[in-house]
């Protein structure tokens, strides 16, 4: 019996949630807001960058301590996309690899949206190597002062910057992990649902002291699953909620 609980526990500990954190949106100058989420479980960043919709629009992160300082990362829209550059002595200057991956490009009314991600570390010495365990980074943006025009130019007031932005160290185990499912109803006959934010590929059911009883498959990599282990022994059984990169473990009473 202690051997199997000591297993359990393992097999508990073991499990893997993806951990992200995030500046949460900024607001910079009217018109202009920037977010950046790191996910550590991927080890990629993303970027919302929201802009006005006639013009280019650029946002600088990084470690620096005044606004387009010299030798920092930049992003921009150039009025088709997301370009990855270096703010030089002269402005932006596009990096020979553009290691962003633009994943969303809307417009709302007047306000343009992008989002994009690349990895912590991209090997480029142009850019910025994000570090999860950072609890801070430096950011500034800017916008052009002529509608219609996506040519860099000097932004006027249509700029400013966060030094030491806080990216928040607290948020753990987000809602987009199976750590976060639901299993309704709890006890139950046996047949309950398995509810999640994100998808899950199967369920494997334990006893409470560490015995396996069944797989259960989920068909499509589903994220709202109907399961039935009906015909069981009354008792604590445990549940592991497994997908390819996460798992997560629920307690369900069969009565």
């Amino acid at each position: 019996m202690k051997l199997k609980t000591t297993l359990l526990f393992t097999l508990l500990s073991l499990g893997v949630f993806a951990q992200q954190k995030s500046t949460g949106t900024l607001t910079f100058v009217s018109g202009l807001q920037a977010s950046i989420t790191l996910n550590s479980a991927t080890s990629t960043a993303t970027i919302v960058l929201s802009g006005p919709s006639n013009r280019w629009f650029a946002c600088k992160f990084g470690s620096f301590t005044t606004g387009m300082q010299v030798t920092n990362d930049v992003v921009y829209y150039n009025g088709t996309t997301l370009v990855d550059a270096t703010q030089t002595g002269g402005g932006p200057t596009n990096d020979a690899t553009q290691n962003w991956t633009v994943t969303g490009n809307t417009v709302s009314g007047s306000t343009r949206t992008i989002t994009a991600t690349r990895a912590f570390s991209t090997g480029d010495s142009n850019d910025f190597t994000f570090v999860f365990a950072n609890t801070t980074i430096d950011m500034a943006a800017a916008y052009g002062p002529t509608a219609g025009s996506f040519a860099l130019e000097y932004h006027g007031g249509n700029r400013n910057k966060f030094i030491d932005t806080p990216i928040n160290a607290t948020l753990g185990l987000e809602k987009y992990s199976l750590d976060n499912a639901q299993v309704y109803p709890n006890p139950s006959k046996g047949d309950f649902t398995v509810k999640s934010e994100i998808y899950f590929s199967k369920v494997n059911v334990y006893t409470q002291t560490g015995a396996f009883v069944k797989t259960v498959e989920v068909e499509n990599n589903d994220d709202n699953v109907e399961i039935n282990i009906s015909g069981l022994s009354t008792g604590v059984y445990l549940l592991e909620i497994v997908n390819d990169t996460q798992k997560s473990w629920k307690k369900v009473v069969v009565n």
